[in-house]
Formats: C-alpha cells, structure tokens, sequence
C-alpha cells in the first residue's frame, strides 16, 4: 500500500526513479575498489562541490543544467536509472533490479545481501533478500508456512465465532438486564459487526506501516480484553459499549490475515487455495456461536463469554509465536541491526529511502475505496450483491431461533445446532472451489483459450452459487411449518453455506485478478459496505417475520437475492467492456505495456553486453595468438 501513495520520495515528475543503482561488484569492504567505485567516487566529489557552490546561489539554471549533466556521469557509470517498478521491487525485498536483474546480486554485508543506489549524490546500501534468503517470507519452511496457517485460521475462527456468541442467550439477557425491545436484543450482534467497518480502514493501512505481528498482537490483545469485559458487564449500555470495542479488536484478524498470507505465498495458486480455506473459517465460526451460548447460557449468559475469553487466552499464547511476514518491515529491521552491528548509517531498507507518511497512508485508504465504490462498476456492484448475501447471513441469527424455537419447540441450545448445516455446505463450497480451480490450472497449461479470459476464471462458481442461494431461502422459508419434519428446513443450511461461500470466493477473487494492486482499496469497499449491511438488516428481522410470517419474510429474501443474482451472469457477459471502461484497469494495461516494454529494453542490453564481451575476448585471444 505504501508503494501506491503519489507521496513518494526519490520520484520525479515522468515516473523516473531519482535512485540509481551502482555497478557493486565486491563481496568484502577490503577488496581494491573497481573502475566503477573511483568512478562514482569522483562523481561524489563533483556532487559535493556543486552542492556547496549552489547552496549559496540557490536553486539557478546553471545548477540544474549541473543535476543533467551529473545524471549522465551516472548513467555511464551505473548503466541504467532504477524504474518505479524497480523501487517497488525493492520495497518488497527483490534484488532483480536495474543492470542487477540478469544476475548481479551485490554485496553481502553481516549475512544480509545489499546493493548500493545512488540518493541526491550520497551512496546509500540498500538491503534485500538474496534468492535464498530465509529470511525472506517467501523463502519460509513448510512447516512455518502451515503453522501461520493456522494462526490466521486460528485468529479469524476467534473473531467470527465472537460475532454471533451472544445469539444463543438472548433471552437470558433480556431476562438479566430487564430487556423489553427485540431490536436491543439484536444490538450485540449489530454492534460487533459496526467494529468490522474498522479493519480495513484502520488495521489494514497499520499493517503495512508497522507490520503484520505487532497489529495482530495489539488488536488481538483489545479483543481479549473486551471479551474479559462483555462477561463482567454491570449494566446494559456498558455490555453493548463492550461488544462494539471487542468488534474493532477482532476486525484486524479478518483484514490482516489476507496480507499475511499474501506475504508467504508468491504462487498465486498456493495463495488462493490458502485463501479459500481461509474463507471457509470465516463461515464456519459464526455457527458455532449460537450452539455454544445456547448451552452455557442455561447456567448464566456470562458463560458464553468466559468460554470465548478461554478460547481467546488460548490463542493468544500461540499468537505469540507468529513471525512478522511482512518483507518491508523485516528489511527494516535488518537495516537498523545492520546499522547498529557496522556503525555505518549509509545501510538503509527501501523504505526508509522512499518513506510514506501515515497521513499520506491513510489518505489514499480512506479516499480510494470510496472513489472505486461510486466510480467502478464492477466494484460498486460487487458490493452490493455481497453486502446483501452477507447481511441475510447475519439476519439467521435472528431467523433461524423464530423458527426452530418458535415452529418447533426447540431449546436455545438444540436450537444452535441448527446451523452445523451451513458448515458442511461451506466445506462442499471450499472443495468445489480447489476442484475447479485444479481445472482452472490444467486448462493454463494447455494454453485453453477460455482459461485466458478473466471473467471464465472465477465467475462461473458464483453462476452456479446465485441461484442456489436463491433456492435456499425459498426452501427453508417453505419448509418450516409444524406438519413438516424439523430436518427439511434444517437441510436448507447446506445449499445455502455452499452458495454463500462460492458467491464470496468467485466476486472476490474476481475483483483481485481484475484489480490486481488496486485489489486492497476494493476489497476494502467490499469489507465496509457488508459490515454496515449485516450490521442493520438484522436489526429489522424479527418485525419482518413477526409481520410477514416465516415463508413470505424468508420469500422477500429470496425475491431481492433473485434480483441480484444477475451480477455474476452479467459479469460473465460483459464484464470485458467494463473493464476497458475502466480508469484503473486502463492503468493496470498501460504498466503492463511499460513493464514488457522494459523487458524487452533490458534483454537487448543484455545481448549488446554479450556481443561486446565476446568480441573484447576475441581481440584479446588474437593478440595472445
């Protein structure tokens, strides 16, 4: 995210890198310095003169006729000006820049590899990973790689299990707080899902300034603790003041996990079937939830809350053990161990040469996202269409109890079983999504001419999950009357959790590819405009079935998610000429052009370099003959 903020240092005005990468060919500060070296080194001192000669002239036409001409010096010497996708690369711990990228690796410096880029005159070591580095997130064990796996599972099952623990024991808080309104009763949920609006506007950007682990630990940490305070509530106003603080504590896991997986997967394959597991654990917490308060919450509605922070305690600990994923904050750290280790303050990571403010961080957060949502077609109505799949799957909370406990004459507890359904259609969902994207790879490697469209990758998933969602709501909205056997509308939670799982995972991956660096800020509109939607449609749940009845409410569900069902089908049709309508897509080709561009200049470098080599060796064999 940093590296998408205009506010960059080292940058001019036509996309240039001000950084210029010099000829580093010696492993050891003792080895005799090479022609390059003295070269830049006499660059350094006619930079030096200029500089204290223009100081006191300021800034003339004479001394940026000097800047040109320095430039030059130092385009003879170092061979190429480093590129904002250079920077980039470096940001992200890649050594495969400048002359550098066929192979030059610089410098080895307390174990940590380091190429030297020229800054305003002064020669700056910049530090990177080496091809096997293992230090380098991608470069984790397997073993590391699985264990943050599960930390992130982990994390987000604590998170979404949270959501909905306060769904099983309404009725013992209504009875302990002398609660009369059922929309204050809805309020734990709607209030916990309000802190989610936070994740990633707030957590999300800190990620990416502070690093993954020292956010997770934080917020994870708030959540903790206000899961503490939710079970030792005095009053009724501080027990909802508590449920929205454990809310934003427990949005960080569902925002920061997607980056730190991101981190540790550079196979988009491996990534995306890491993240549809991880998908499935955000579906498969919130129905635990219900279950858990319905049984404990026979002792006290406390209980729920103790088991949560007994869970959370537990977690915690293991959390301690997460390692920090994000490469610009591990070569930061390198960079200050380095300069502490050396006493050389030249040694600095890409980001302390290129810094962004928070300021400027949260700028490009907070107004991207929104620019997107009113601007983008595919974002805004991507949106919408989840933002009501995930608001109906909160309204279940409120649903699933009127009918299992109102039509059937279950118990709270029996009650939360109700839902186990919607976990097996999640995983159904997850293994049709690892099935047909092992399709989706084999036709890659034919080179199938459907594989290469964008929207045939993802959307068909969320072609077939739109109507079956559909279908869901239709059937258990039918199938729950006293005549009809409690298991037929309790069926319906297994086409519905596959539905909503694959719509989710086919729109979002979709988003990702179509948006690709752009993809956070839409993510982004997409995690705040659901919050916000599961957050007040449930509150209006039980006066809609109270008014409607159970088939025609769940019907009115269904007639709204038939209408939105078109988005993916129109996607599919014409989601092409959407996105050649669109201002970042058209970014997006036009740095796709500019980066091949540069392959193809950096591959005639190379060759003109080969030529000149071999015929320098075969001057000097004729003059050895």
């Amino acid at each position: 995210m940093a590296s998408e903020s205009s506010h960059n240092q080292g940058i001019d005005v036509d996309g240039r890198s001000t950084f210029a990468e010099t000829a580093v060919v010696n492993s050891t500060n003792n080895q005799a310095p090479s022609d390059e070296t003295r070269d830049l080194s006499r660059i350094r001192s006619r930079t030096s003169t200029s500089s204290s000669s223009s100081s006191t002239l300021g800034p003339s036409t004479e001394a940026a006729e000097m800047s040109v001409n320095e430039n030059q010096a130092i385009g003879n010497v170092i061979e190429k000006v480093l590129s904002r996708k250079d920077m980039k690369r470096l940001e992200a711990g890649r050594g495969d820049v400048g002359s550098g990228r066929k192979g030059s690796t610089g410098k080895i410096i307390e174990g940590t590899a380091v190429r030297t880029v020229l800054v305003n005159g002064k020669a700056q070591e910049v530090v990177y990973f080496s091809a096997r580095d293992p230090g380098n997130p991608h470069n984790f064990s397997q073993n590391k790689k699985i264990w943050i796996i599960f930390l992130g599972i982990l994390a987000t099952i604590n998170s979404t299990l949270d959501s909905s623990l306060s769904s099983g024991s309404t009725a013992a808080l209504a009875e302990s707080f002398n609660i009369k309104s059922e929309i204050q009763l809805v309020l734990p949920v709607s209030l916990y899902l309000t802190g989610y609006v936070l994740g990633p506007l707030v957590f999300g950007p800190l990620s990416e300034h502070f690093g993954r682990r020292p956010i997770y630990l934080s917020t994870f940490s708030l959540f903790t603790v206000f899961t503490l305070a939710c079970a030792l509530a005095p009053n009724w106003p501080a027990f909802l003041f508590f449920r929205l603080m454990a809310g934003i504590g427990a949005s960080s896991a569902i925002v920061v996990t997607g980056g730190l997986y991101a981190d540790v997967f550079d196979d988009p394959v491996q990534r995306g079937r890491t993240m549809a597991w991880f998908m499935a654990a955000t579906s498969v917490g919130p129905q635990l939830g219900p279950s858990i308060s319905g049984f404990a919450s026979t002792m006290s509605w406390r209980w729920p809350f103790w088991i949560g922070l007994m869970f959370a305690g537990i977690s915690f600990i293991a959390l301690l053990f997460l390692p920090e994923t994000y490469a610009p904050t591990i070569l930061s750290q390198r960079a200050r161990k380095i300069r502490k280790q050396t006493n050389n303050e030249h040694i600095v990571s890409a980001r302390e040469l290129n810094p962004t403010s928070l300021r400027s961080l949260f700028t490009v957060v907070l107004t991207r996202p929104i620019r997107m949502f009113f601007t983008e077609a595919l974002v805004f109505f991507t949106c919408i269409y989840l933002s009501l799949v995930y608001a109906i799957f909160y309204l279940f909370f409120v649903a699933y109890p009127i009918i299992f406990q109102g039509v059937y004459g279950m118990s709270a507890g029996i009650s939360g079983l109700a839902f186990l359904p919607i976990i097996l259609g999640a995983f159904i969902a997850c293994a049709i999504f690892l099935y047909y994207d092992s399709i989706l790879q084999h036709a890659k490697d034919r080179h199938a001419p459907w594989s290469m469209v964008e929207e045939y990758r993802r959307l068909p998933l969320a072609c077939f999950g739109a109507p079956l969602f559909v279908v869901s709501l239709f059937w258990l909205g039918w199938a729950a009357k006293p005549g009809v056997h409690w298991i037929v509308p309790m069926l319906a939670g297994v086409p519905f959790g596959l539905a909503y799982l694959l719509v989710f995972m086919a729109l979002l991956n979709y988003l990702t590819d179509a948006y690709r660096v752009y993809a956070a800020s839409a993510m982004a509109a997409s995690s705040c405009t659901r919050s916000v939607f599961g957050a007040l449609l449930p509150l209006c749940a039980t006066k809609m079935y109270q008014a409607l009845g159970i088939a025609w409410a769940s019907s009115l569900l269904a007639f709204l998610s038939l209408a939105m069902c078109v988005v993916p089908f129109a996607f599919l049709r014409y989601g092409g000429r959407i996105r050649a309508a669109s201002a970042f897509c058209q970014e997006l080709e036009r740095e796709d052009r500019e980066e091949k561009e540069e392959e193809l200049e950096r591959e005639r470098e190379m060759e003109m370099e080969m030529e000149k080599e071999g015929g320098e060796k075969g001057i000097e064999a004729e003059s050895q003959a």
